[in-house]
């Protein structure tokens, strides 16, 4: 039997047969592109490369210039206009880079224009086009206080086409952004309406709803108190229904809008068996083998993040036993990738006992794995998780994180293309190398060390903050000789440089590095006073300056280790504390003592301490300059301070 013969013709052969003036070839021209751009990006490419969407965008605008001059509607113009908003639909279907040639060759007001044509049809191949492009968050955004905007929202929640009402609900999701937008929205009757879709619309109209839904109530406590009321129906009952719903879509979509409630105002959906349902359906859903599972783990993220009950739940209903099961297949999406190592991330952020389970069934090795995947945001996720799981003094004091397996890959991660990977990757090196054990010369001779001194001159401040805050990390309660061999790489000058960063997150860090660097033997001290005191001078210029109390607390916290030194130490800290004589100095310290951060009082009042040890040969002198400038009667007068740190 004879095969079918398919028409594949090049896409410049499809470019000029849509220039044709006859309209049924101009049709099956726009139909053949359509099927060969559905669902094959390397096709879109291959067209958009050559300027269909402006052709067809082109075509669309001229058949609503026939219709007006010819005073007609035919079918072939009909034809026209349904193929054209297919072909321009499809290019934005998933494709961001599709949506953009949309809107750049000017079709979205036609597109919108099609909504007002009397063929059904037509109306219908608009607006499907328009829900392709508002899947993108490249879409035009719609104002909802002006007052067109919301009759427009309207119009298209009323229509009888499930489309168009469904384009209504996706414009909502797009641009619903403010609390005064989600009121607008809600003091015109929105919510009474998708609450009506919830109770008796189409499958696509709950979905778009539910969607919908979740931006309005997003951080609007005020919003969500009306919703949960008697006042537009029963909403919440029908959404919590929709979370057993036999769709998995509509599933997921119920489950992230009362995450959002959740998250919100979690005074509401206290209940338990709520709660735990929830977790149960979220990883029931990481099954499904589409889309659906591989948003599953983002939702699953969001409910537990930062909850210690909701982790303590998931972990009595084994999610990271389910979990590290889906990273065991392998082969997986890389959103769905990403999704669970955040997923892991999050359900060891707080718990022992989760970090427990994660090390015992040896997750950490599919993790240290996806640490070279090719895809970024993986690599960003499992570094995530590797800071979650390594936050553990137990299992870092065990010595489980310092060795080769795990260090050389999230080093070979400093020089990653990507800042993103970067900053994480230095986030999770920075507790590893806390380790309590005596493997630090593994993450040195694999270039560590000397890597996180080259990223401090990194250009983002982002990581040039985070790979100080490992530095400083690296010589937590270190020997002088791993001090020494830090301190040799960075150089006082480019430390000193660092400490009046115009960041104040480095500058902060930087003051911390400072403070762990001379903590401990006194030969540690010395760091500070090389090059001629380079790195003390910069420490005293910006406590004069400190834009933030954690830049004070570190740079007092520096100074207070520096005072526990000998007599030169001592005075040399007076100095900083008072070159001249003068109010401005003593408003200095005075601003310290009388700040409302109590660690920033605290670490005042332990410089004093160690500057005024009565064993000291010149304390009763530095006693007396304290004396003078009233820094004395301030703290006899914080003795009935509320702080037990700052009292004590």
């Amino acid at each position: 039997m004879p095969s079918a013969t398919v028409n594949n013709h090049r896409p410049s052969e499809l470019l000029s047969r849509l220039a044709s003036a006859e309209p049924e070839v101009k049709v099956r021209a726009l139909r053949e592109v359509k099927n060969q751009i559905i669902g094959n990006r390397t096709k879109k490419l291959s067209f958009l490369n050559i300027g269909a969407a402006p052709a067809v965008a082109d075509i669309l605008a001229n058949s609503f210039d026939d219709v007006i001059a010819n005073n007609c509607n035919n079918n072939n113009i009909n034809n026209i206009l349904i193929q054209s908003a297919a072909v321009l639909g499809s290019f934005a279907c998933g494709f961001d880079a599709g949506v953009q040639a949309v809107l750049d060759a000017g079709a979205f007001p036609n597109l919108l224009r099609l909504l007002a044509n009397s063929n059904e049809k037509v109306v219908d191949a608009g607006a499907r086009a328009l829900k392709m492009i508002y899947q993108s968050k490249l879409a035009p955004k719609y104002d909802f206080l002006q007052q067109k905007n919301m009759e427009f929202l309207i119009s298209l929640l009323n229509s009888e086409n499930e489309n168009v009402s469904g384009l209504g609900a996706s414009i909502i999701t797009h641009s619903c952004e403010t609390s005064l937008e989600q009121k607008a929205l809600f003091d015109a009757g929105i919510l009474r309406k998708l609450n009506s879709f919830l109770e008796g619309g189409s499958l696509s109209q709950r979905d778009a709803s539910l969607e919908s839904l979740a931006s309005i109530l997003k951080n609007n406590s005020e919003v969500i108190l009306k919703f949960s009321g008697p006042e537009i129906g029963r909403p919440l009952s029908s959404v919590i229904d929709l979370a057993k719903n036999r769709y998995p879509r509509t599933r997921l979509l119920a489950c992230m809008c009362l995450i959002v409630i959740r998250n919100t105002s979690p005074h509401f959906l206290q209940d338990v068996g709520i709660k735990t349902k929830l977790i149960r359906i979220l990883l029931e859903l990481l099954d499904d083998p589409g889309q659906v599972g591989d948003e599953a783990p983002f939702a699953f993220s969001s409910l537990i993040a930062q909850k210690e009950d909701l982790q303590k739940l998931a972990l009595e209903a084994n999610a990271i036993d389910k979990l590290h099961h889906h990273l065991q297949k392998g082969s997986l999406h890389p959103r769905r990738y990403e999704g669970i190592l955040l997923a892991l991330a999050d359900m060891c952020s707080k718990l022992e006992s989760c970090r427990s389970k994660f090390i015992s069934l040896q997750v950490l090795n599919l993790v240290t794995d996806a640490l070279t995947d090719d895809n970024a945001d993986v690599r960003t996720a499992a570094c995530i998780c590797l800071k979650s799981v390594t936050r553990s003094i137990k299992n870092l004091s065990a010595g489980y994180f310092m060795n080769e397996i795990i260090v050389i890959p999230l080093v070979q991660l400093f020089l990653d293309p990507s800042t993103s990977v970067q900053v994480a990757a230095l986030a999770a090196i920075s507790n590893i190398v806390v380790d309590f054990t005596t493997f630090k010369s593994i993450f040195v001779q694999c270039g560590g060390m000397k890597q996180l001194v080259q990223l401090a001159k990194s250009i983002e401040s982002a990581v040039r903050s985070n790979a100080l805050w490992a530095l400083k990390n690296f010589v937590f309660l270190a020997d002088n000789r791993l001090k020494e061999g830090v301190f040799s790489e960075l150089t006082a000058s480019l430390l000193s440089s660092l400490i009046c960063d115009p960041e104040p997150s480095v500058q902060e860090q930087a003051l911390a590095l400072v403070r762990n660097l001379v903590d401990g033997c006194i030969n540690s001290i010395e760091f500070v006073f090389a090059e001629d005191g380079l790195i003390l001078g910069a420490i005293g210029r910006q406590l004069q300056s400190a834009s933030k109390a954690e830049i004070g607390i570190q740079g007092m916290y520096a100074l207070c280790n520096v005072a526990s030194g000998n007599e030169f130490h001592k005075e040399a800290v007076m100095h900083q504390l008072f070159p001249l004589v003068g109010d401005k100095n003593q408003s200095f310290m005075s601003k310290f003592l009388q700040s409302n951060d109590s660690q920033l009082c605290t670490a005042t009042v332990w410089t004093i301490v160690n500057l005024t040890c009565p064993s000291s040969p010149g304390a009763s002198r530095r006693l007396e300059k304290l004396r003078n400038t009233g820094i004395v009667s301030q703290i006899k007068n914080m003795v009935n301070d509320p702080c037990v740190d700052v009292k004590c």
